[in-house]
C-alpha cells in the first residue's frame, strides 16, 4: 500500500550516516530501533528476540555489552542477525572495545558514564578506523555532575551541552559518524531538548522518551514526545522505551510511522467506530476479535470494524476492507463497496477470510469478485433498520432543540 500524502512540517536536513547498512537521517526513511532484554551471553536466545524485534518492525536492534560473555555472545550474534545490531556502552571501555572486535555496526556512549576524555577518543578512534558509527546518548538521569551542577539540573541546555562536549572529543580524532539522542523521562523537557538539539546539531538525531513505563501509559508518553517532534521535522530513529517486551517497543514505532505517513504500511491499520444509538453488534468485542485474529498476520491494509450499515460503509469507506452490523447480519465492503453479507456469528471469519485475499490478490479482483447480490441485500437491511429507528437514532435534534432553547431563555434575561 502506498505511503498516504504527508502534511508534516518537511524533514530537518541532516548529515547521513550508517549502522550496517541501515542509513540515518539525510533522506533515509525514519528507522526504528528497540533493545534486547536477554542476556548477551545468551546467544539463541538474544538471536530468537532479535529475529522477533525484526518481525515487528525494528530496523537497528541494540544489545547491552556489559561483560566478556556480552561481548564474546556479540561476536557470534552479528553475523547472524537480519538487522545491524549496536553495542549498549556504559562504563567500562574495555567493553567498547571488546564490542568492535566482535563486529558490532554501531556503538552507544552515554557521555555521563563514560567520562575520560582519553577513553572517549579511542574509542572514536576505533570506531573511525572500523567504520563503526556512534550514538552519543545523552540521558537526563544520568548527566555528568559538573555539567549537572552547572545548569542547575538536567535542563534542555544541560543535556544538548553534554552531546556538544562529547562530540568535541570525536572531532579531535576526525570522528564524525555520529547520531545523538538527548532523552529525558519528562516529555516537555525531552521535547524541549531535541528542539534545542535540533539548532545546534546537523547531525541526525535518535528520538526517545527514556523509562516511559509499561503500557498504556508508556505508550502515551512515547507518543507524546516523538510525534510531536516527528510532525514538526525533527528525527531520524526512534526507538519507544516500555516496561515491557521490546516486541511491543518496535510494533508501536512502526505503527506510529505509518500512522504520520512516514513509512509505508506493512501491517494492520484497525479502526473501529465508538458505537451509537443504532449498534447492532457489541463494537468493541468484534472490533477486538479481529484485531486478535487479523493482527499477527502481518497484512498491511486498513480494515475497518463498524457499528451499523446505516452509515459504517460510508464513513469508513477510505479503509480497504471492512464490515458493518446489519440485523443479524454483517455487510463486508471493499474501499466502501459491499461486496458479501454474512451470518453475524461469521463476522470475523469472513474478514480474515477477506482480508488475506486482498493482499494476496489486490482490490480490483476482490471487487471482481464479489456477491453481486451483496448491495441489494444490504440496502434492504438498511432500509429496515432505518424504519426501526429511524434517521436520529442518537436523538441528536431533540438536543439541538434543547440547546436552542436554553439559549433563547438566556438571551431574553
Amino acid at each position: 500500500m502506498e505511503v498516504t500524502a504527508n502534511l508534516l512540517t518537511p524533514r530537518r536536513t541532516t548529515r547521513q550516516i550508517h549502522v550496517g547498512s541501515v542509513a540515518v537521517g539525510g533522506d533515509a526513511p525514519i528507522s526504528v530501533q528497540s533493545m534486547t532484554t536477554t542476556k548477551t551471553g545468551d546467544v539463541d536466545g538474544t538471536l530468537e528476540q532479535i529475529y522477533a524485534l525484526a518481525a515487528a518492525g525494528a530496523d537497528i536492534v541494540r544489545c547491552t555489552c556489559n561483560d566478556m560473555a556480552a561481548a564474546e555472545g556479540l561476536a557470534q550474534i552479528v553475523p547472524r542477525s537480519p538487522v545491524p545490531i549496536i553495542a549498549d556502552i556504559h562504563f567500562h571501555v574495555e567493553m567498547a572495545l571488546a564490542a568492535l572486535e566482535a563486529g558490532v555496526n554501531g556503538l552507544r556512549l552515554n557521555p555521563g558514564n563514560l567520562r575520560k576524555p582519553a577513553e572517549i577518543k579511542l574509542v572514536a578512534s576505533e570506531a573511525k578506523d572500523r567504520g563503526v558509527s556512534i550514538r552519543i546518548g545523552v540521558n537526563a538521569g544520568s548527566l555528568h555532575p559538573d555539567i549537572y551542577e552547572r545548569f542547575g539540573g538536567a535542563t534542555p541546555e544541560a543535556l544538548v551541552e553534554s552531546a556538544r562536549l562529547e562530540l568535541a572529543y570525536f572531532e579531535e580524532v576526525g570522528f564524525d559518524d555520529v547520531k545523538i539522542s538527548v532523552k529525558a523521562s519528562s516529555v516537555a523537557t525531552m521535547i524541549a531538548s531535541y528542539r534545542l538539539a535540533a539548532e545546534t546539531f546537523d547531525h541526525p538525531l535518535h528520538l526517545g522518551v527514556t523509562e516511559a513505563g509499561p503500557p498504556p501509559g508508556g505508550l502515551v508518553k512515547g507518543t507524546a514526545g516523538i510525534a510531536t517532534l516527528l510532525a514538526e521535522g525533527i528525527g531520524d530513529t526512534i526507538r519507544y522505551s516500555l516496561t515491557a517486551d521490546p516486541v511491543e517497543e518496535a510494533r508501536a514505532g512502526r505503527q506510529l510511522l505509518e500512522s504520520l505517513g512516514l513509512r509505508e504500511r506493512k501491517s494492520l491499520d484497525l479502526i473501529a467506530c465508538p458505537s451509537c444509538g443504532r449498534a447492532e453488534v457489541d463494537v468493541i468485542a468484534v472490533a477486538k476479535a479481529a484485531q486478535a485474529a487479523l493482527g499477527d498476520r502481518n497484512l498491511p491494509i486498513q480494515v475497518a470494524v463498524m457499528g451499523c450499515v446505516v452509515n459504517g460503509p460510508g464513513e469508513a469507506r477510505h479503509a480497504d476492507l471492512g464490515i458493518a452490523a446489519g440485523k443479524k447480519r454483517g455487510h463486508l465492503f471493499i474501499r466502501g463497496q459491499i461486496v458479501r453479507v454474512v451470518p453475524e456469528d461469521e463476522m470475523v471469519e469472513a474478514l480474515v477470510y477477506e482480508a488475506e485475499r486482498l493482499v494476496a490478490e489486490g482490490i480490483e479482483a476482490r471487487l471482481a469478485a464479489r456477491d453481486l447480490g451483496a448491495e441489494a441485500e444490504a440496502e434492504a437491511d438498511r432500509a429496515a433498520l432505518l424504519d426501526e429507528k429511524g434517521l436520529d437514532a442518537n436523538q441528536s435534534a431533540q438536543k439541538i432543540l434543547k440547546i436552542r432553547q436554553r439559549a433563547e431563555g438566556d438571551s431574553a434575561h
